[in-house]
């Protein structure tokens, strides 16, 4: 048998487990859906920097430290977040209209899983999902299958010892682009949640089920004049959560724009904070590492160092530089740095004044990030409403775009799927929870006397 029919055999199968799995779950009392949810959590912590490292070693992407931090985040923070949501059963209740509303689970949730965060995005997609009192199969990357598995065996073991049936966390353990395409449109199937990469979101809303999917993400950052006392810790910011797991979150900045006023000790703060200034001849084999030349980013430099896409470039950089800057002037695929690039590089623009910078935000934006995030420095609360202008499902104001869009340093609800609502063709710009895994029901009482629609509207 070939790796196809093995995949859609593996997909067939743990379709029909996790439907039977689900059945059986129905019905299960929310306290007990929550206790299962809280061990579940608790469960990755110990093992959150071992997940980080088999995600590191099968995938070569990210760092272990930070991939680590993103799979407890993604287990501790979500968790907590989900602990005061309620799911299933009566969600809210309206005397004076005499409506009140009920959630009720999906079914079985196929989530695809992207190479990038392997282990992460596994942990989030299951919370949410059982959280909602749904059966989820997780089809990772093929090249991050081994570090998927492993994920959802510490997962799915301690649910199923929490009382859970067996079978309604999987993972396909033969995984080709035909099984995951059969997990999708399979039967027992209810809704896609995908994550990776154009081609699998594109099959993914191909697949005649709702599907909860992602844009692509070209973060713009622009920092106004009015931060000019404060520009140390806004280098900070930018450095950090760009260089932050090597770039690998669509979420992080991928181009800096400065006012004028400003932009000299912009550059000079992010140098001291390792920040390496490509020249132009730098920055032209830069890209040609870092893109295909088919206005696509290169597989294979994904996630990688700053030293690494250096020396695979043939330029030499100081010890310890974090990430690499390439000053730019315009947008577009003849600017290939202008793009989004899943790696730490960014793009650094100088405005001609405000207006112009919040311009070039919207251009950047635009060009392949419609609707992700954008990010704004400012203390000037007229600069923050003209700025909220960016086509983004989020502007995050004063704080690392990674962290701020995610829900960590800003009261967003914690997650790693980032809606980019239809300016991308996504069907939600929120961050997504497990309240978008759930179907509303509503009870409404008569409030008014039906017969009264004759006189009201009739001739």
């Amino acid at each position: 048998m070939d790796n196809d029919l093995k995949s859609i055999a593996a997909a067939r199968r743990t379709a029909e487990t996790a439907f039977t799995a689900y059945q059986n779950f129905l019905g299960t009392d929310p306290a007990h859906v929550d206790a299962i949810v809280d061990a579940m959590a608790r469960a990755v912590e110990p093992v959150a920097r071992e997940l980080g490292a088999m995600a590191v070693e099968e995938t070569g992407y990210g760092n272990v430290p930070d991939k680590r931090i993103k799979n407890l985040f993604n287990a501790l923070s979500v968790a907590d977040f989900l602990r005061d949501v309620t799911t299933l059963g009566m969600l809210w209740r309206d005397d004076a209209t005499k409506v009140a509303a009920f959630g009720e689970p999906m079914g079985v949730v196929a989530a695809l899983i992207p190479v990038t965060n392997p282990t992460s995005t596994i942990i989030f997609k299951v919370l949410s999902a059982v959280k909602a009192g749904n059966a989820i199969v997780c089809a990772p990357h093929p090249r991050g299958i081994k570090c998927g598995m492993a994920t959802v065996k510490v997962m799915a073991d301690v649910a199923e010892q929490m009382g859970a049936p067996k079978g309604l966390i999987q993972c396909l353990d033969q995984v080709t682009i035909a099984g995951t395409a059969e997990l999708m449109s399979h039967r027992r199937t209810s809704v896609v949640m995908a994550t990776g990469g154009p081609a699998m979101v594109k099959a993914a809303y191909s697949s005649g089920k709702p599907t909860l999917a992602v844009g692509a993400g070209n973060v713009p950052c622009y920092v106004h004049k009015s931060k000019a006392g404060e520009i140390g810790e806004v280098a900070e910011m930018i450095v950090t959560s760009k260089c932050f797991d090597y770039g690998t979150a669509c979420v992080s900045e991928q181009a800096v724009i400065a006012d004028p006023e400003i932009a000299r000790e912009l550059r000079q703060e992010m140098k001291m904070r390792g920040a390496y200034f490509c020249t132009l001849a730098e920055s032209d084999r830069l890209s040609k590492v870092i893109f295909t030349g088919k206005q696509a980013m290169n597989a294979e430099r994904v996630g990688q160092s700053s030293q690494a896409l250096a020396d695979a470039a043939g330029f030499s950089i100081p010890p310890k530089t974090r990430c690499l800057v390439s000053e730019e002037t315009e947008i577009g695929w003849h600017r290939p740095l202008s793009a989004e690039k899943l790696n730490p590089v960014l793009a650094f623009y100088e405005a001609r004044d405000s207006q112009h910078g919040i311009e070039m935000s919207i251009s950047i934006a635009k060009f392949e990030g419609w609707g992700h995030s954008a990010c704004l420095h400012s203390n000037d609360p007229e600069i923050v409403a003209q700025f909220a202008a960016v086509p983004t499902g989020r502007v995050l104001v004063n704080t690392p775009a990674i962290l701020g869009g995610m829900g960590y340093s800003t009261d967003l609800e914690p997650s790693f799927m980032l809606g980019t609502g239809t300016w991308s063709g996504s069907i939600t710009s929120d961050n997504v929870t497990a309240l978008h895994l759930i179907n509303i029901k509503r009870v409404a009482y008569e409030n008014r006397p039906w017969r009264d629609i004759y006189e009201e509207y009739g001739e």
